[in-house]
């Protein structure tokens, strides 16, 4: 079997605690293929988010291991961008600052002064707010702070973009938007994504596949599902979708079979 681009192979997490070892993850086995678009989702508690560190660096795993391009992921890198549900913004720095300190941390001996502010400012248009540049996040509503966020992820040109929850905090009106505007980014970029989401139709609308986690301890993956609906896609026109209300279906069936075993 030929290498996938990410791969993760059979990765466990144990956690130390007070009443001894507590077992989050158990023989996880996913593999991620260039400019795909993955969904982690499960019930609260089931490892999603513990996963996705474990992609970042942020975590080692206590056995198992992740391949990014056949190297070994084991620490945090530039190849590997986080969005948080926190947008993480420094508050001191206005907009561009905040997305010029992590092109100088990634682009270094890479463009010069005049190409880097062509840089930011491109993926600021990307997500459409070179307009407020020069404000600072307190000037700036959630959602707006979000596109920063995301901006800043997309200029360290990064070979994974992770993403936990990234749209969790905001209103529906405003996650909405910016889950059209993601599914812009991502078919003018190509990127690779692992998000983690609780959210069933923001999962089937923006994945190509979407990895369903069974309930912890110890939890691994119980499904995928292959989300076959051709890009670009149009929010309203899946509405009525068959094969969209039946990949949201299957999603809803698997989450509601794991809420019955846990109750």
């Amino acid at each position: 079997m030929s290498q996938s681009f990410l791969e993760l192979s059979l990765v466990s997490m144990a956690f130390k605690t007070r009443q001894g070892p507590f077992q989050a993850l158990s023989g996880v086995n996913l593999r991620v293929e260039k400019g795909e678009f993955v969904s982690l989702i499960g019930h609260s508690g089931c490892g999603k988010s513990t996963l996705l560190n474990i992609i970042a660096g942020l975590y080692h795993c206590t056995s198992g291991g992740v391949l990014l391009e056949g190297r070994e992921v084991n620490q945090p890198g530039p190849d590997r961008a986080v969005v948080f549900q926190n947008h993480s913004l420094l508050p001191w720095l206005t907009a561009y600052e905040n997305i010029e300190l992590a092109v100088k941390k990634t682009s270094e001996g890479k463009r010069n002064k005049a190409q880097m502010r062509e840089w930011i400012l491109h993926n600021l248009k990307l997500v459409q707010m070179d307009h407020a540049m020069n404000k600072r996040p307190e000037e700036l509503s959630g959602g707006m702070k979000q596109r920063v966020g995301i901006a800043r992820a997309l200029a360290m040109e990064p070979k994974v973009l992770l993403m936990d929850e990234p749209f969790g905090a905001l209103d529906a009106l405003t996650r909405a938007r910016l889950q059209d505007e993601l599914l812009r980014i991502v078919a003018n970029t190509g990127s690779t994504v692992v998000m983690v989401t609780h959210d069933v139709d923001e999962a089937v609308l923006l994945s190509d596949r979407v990895v369903m986690m069974t309930n912890g301890p110890a939890a691994t993956i119980g499904e995928i599902l292959d989300v076959n609906l051709a890009r670009p896609r149009e929010r309203l026109a899946l509405a009525t979708d068959a094969r969209y209300l039946s990949a949201r279906k299957a999603v809803l069936e698997f989450l509601y079979q794991k809420q019955l075993k846990a109750a």
